[in-house]
């Protein structure tokens, strides 16, 4: 059985509209999936279950992150605009 939708209107600030566009474009989803995630995954728990676990990875690992981080940069580090590679 398929659910029924229902429309609604929602008013942005233009800034708001077009960032919004732009992260659900960014994976691949209309503006009104995007939307209709976010307020799921707000609801029912799941965004702050990732974000817990977001911080549990950053607080066990992330000086390790950091240094993994630091290391992939140190070969760009020295190099100066317009300086050969």
């Amino acid at each position: 059985m398929a659910s029924i939708k229902k429309q609604t209107q929602v008013r942005l600030e233009e800034d708001v509209l077009a960032a919004g566009k732009a992260a659900a474009a960014a994976r691949r989803l209309d503006f009104n999936k995007y939307v209709e995630r976010l307020i799921i995954e707000d609801t029912t728990g799941a965004r702050a279950a990732g974000m817990t676990a977001a911080q549990r990875l950053i607080d066990e690992h992330g000086a390790f992150l950091d240094d993994l981080e630091q290391q992939l940069h140190a070969p760009y580090a020295d190099q100066r605009p317009g300086a050969a590679a």
